[in-house]
């Protein structure tokens, strides 16, 4: 069905309420175990219809924020979604109770009854409130930086247009640009404070409530980290800063002779060539035209998904006033399909929504017919194997895209696969710290940013520009607001992307191949087991991000200077 024929219809929670009550009574009253199992498959059936309507009236929003009706429908779901799931966790513990547990476990699997007991540890009815409160302050900042009208070069721009603007080769430009932004920020700095810190109190009051000394520990049953601890990733960040600083800092220094500057400032980041970036050839539906081509070449099971993808309207790319910033894919489980939000800019951002976001929207697609709705998507680092690992999968099509740029695009697609890593951790690192220390003020907490970056991107220079040089830099990056501990994840895939980027370099076949089982799996293992399954070695192994930085830099050190002009 396309996607302008998707009827939306408000799921209300007093029919939730009922349907879940019937469902809960049969589990509880099963007479064997089949009659226990088809209970179960009934009530995914019933949550594929919640998850639908919610998802239909979250894109909705995102398309415009100006649509009145669909702002309303965000604020109801914002209120009822933390009694939802309390009426879902009532009925995982019910059958996580159950007296057929056993026979359950061996057709269910285990993975969804540990799943179960992170659920018990992240949610208590006695939170609900402040459950809602956390979701209208988030939509409080989308609907904040959704309504940037920026007046730059002529035009009335939104954040995701300035873009382009930075990476202009006039030096002058991308200042300007990077001011315009600031400008925006600035502006709402009173209100960006004001939002965070009701955020951290609010997110502190409900993990002290559930007996938590902080929210760290909440955020992460919340993010379902059923296979590794903070332990872990603090080790992680110690591999950062031992094996992919230093590279980056080598890489920036190099871009910095590369686009002849004195000074390697924050507005002299995203241009990589002083003849300018790789940027895609031709308009929106050129470059749909060329993702066809691409995917039908790459493997039958790509090019059925595109194909559905373009001929059900599952893409919105175009931005325009009023539609939220960013992108996100996410899915219509009743539809049986993925959607694709984002907003192109005619930078080479607009070829990652051909493979990053597509990525992910193709794993969603080959588990589409999985009847355990726990089990169609993994954990989010695991997720976001699927997007970055086909960035680096659909390299042989670049040309498709950037034509003669092609090369410059690889080199910088890697180059920055590298240096996000370490912008990634501080953004982790950042909010560990917050939450620990929640009585820190917003002075403070810019504080905490700058001796962050210093430590983790020594070459970046935010002299004399108002905003970025306060600390503030961490107010753009939505996560931090909407979606706490939701960033190491993209530093914990780009590493096993890395490693498949690796692997493809000698043997595509056989890393596609790899690629594809795992992907097939759904989230029917840990982000663990899912590395292992795949033959791949864990982010958590030190020897896992030094070989990938080591052959990554190899080939950057290798490839010729004259196409990086």
């Amino acid at each position: 069905m396309k996607f302008s024929e998707m009827p939306y219809k408000r799921v209300t929670y007093e029919e939730i309420e009922i349907k879940a009550k019937e469902l809960l009574d049969k589990i509880n009253n099963a007479a064997d175990v089949k009659q226990a199992l088809d209970t179960f498959y009934e009530y995914n059936r019933f949550t594929d219809k919640i998850s639908t309507a919610i998802s239909l009236s979250y894109i909705k929003f995102t398309l415009n924020t100006e649509d009145e009706f669909f702002v309303s429908e965000k604020e109801y779901y914002d209120e009822v979604m933390p009694k939802i799931q309390d009426v879902d966790l009532q009925f995982r513990l019910a059958l996580y109770n159950s007296k057929f547990k056993a026979e359950l476990r061996k057709e269910i699997g285990d993975l969804l009854f540990l799943n179960i007991e992170i659920n018990m540890k992240a949610f208590d009815p006695k939170i609900i409130p402040d459950m809602q409160e956390e979701n209208r302050l988030v939509s409080d900042y989308d609907k904040l930086l959704a309504s940037a009208q920026i007046e730059f070069d002529g035009k009335t721009l939104n954040l995701s247009q300035l873009g382009k603007y930075k990476q202009n080769t006039d030096r002058d430009v991308r200042k300007a640009a990077y001011e315009a932004e600031a400008g925006f920020y600035l502006k709402n700095s009173d209100k960006l404070d004001s939002l965070y810190d009701e955020l951290v109190k609010i997110r502190t009051k409900m993990a002290r409530e559930l007996g938590y000394e902080n929210f760290v520990e909440l955020g992460y049953y919340r993010m379902m980290r059923n296979s590794y601890t903070k332990q872990d990733v603090q080790k992680f960040r110690e591999y950062v800063k031992k094996y992919i600083v230093p590279i980056a800092s080598d890489l920036k220094n190099e871009q910095k002779s590369r686009i002849n500057v004195d000074k390697f400032m924050l507005y002299d980041d995203p241009l990589e060539f002083m003849s300018g970036n790789a940027v895609p050839k031709g308009d929106p539906e050129h470059i749909f035209a060329q993702g066809k081509k691409m995917y039908a070449e790459l493997s039958p099971q790509t090019e059925e998904f595109m194909n559905f993808m373009l001929n059900n309207e599952l893409f919105d790319v175009i931005s325009r006033k009023g539609k939220v910033v960013g992108g996100y894919s996410t899915s219509l489980p009743e539809f049986k399909a993925p959607f694709v939000f984002a907003n192109f800019n005619g930078t080479s951002g607009d070829i990652d929504v051909l493979t990053h976001e597509a990525g992910h929207a193709f794993a969603s697609y080959l588990a589409k017919d999985f009847k355990i709705g726990d089990y169609r998507s993994p954990t989010l680092e695991s997720c976001e194997i699927h997007s970055m690992s086909m960035e680096f999968f659909t390299w042989p099509w670049m040309q498709l895209f950037f034509e003669e740029q092609s090369d410059k695009y690889k080199y910088a697609h890697l180059s920055g696969a590298l240096t996000f890593i370490p912008y990634g951790t501080i953004v982790d690192y950042f909010q560990h710290i917050i939450y620990e220390k929640p009585d820190l003020t917003p002075d403070e907490r810019k504080g905490v940013w700058k001796k962050l970056q210093a430590e983790y991107m020594p070459y970046l220079n935010t002299e004399g520009m108002p905003f970025f040089e306060d600390g503030r830099y961490w107010q753009r990056q939505h996560h931090i607001y909407s979606s706490p501990f939701y960033y190491i994840d993209y530093c914990l895939a780009q590493t096993v992307a890395l490693e498949y980027w690796a692997e493809s370099q000698q043997d595509y076949k056989k890393a596609w191949n790899k690629y594809i089982s795992m992907t097939s799996r759904g989230g029917k293992d840990t982000f663990k087991g899912l590395v292992s399954s795949a033959g791949l070695e864990s982010p958590f192994e030190e020897g896992a991000l030094k070989k990938v930085a080591m052959t990554a830099r190899e080939w950057l050190k290798s490839f010729d200077k004259e196409k990086l002009i």
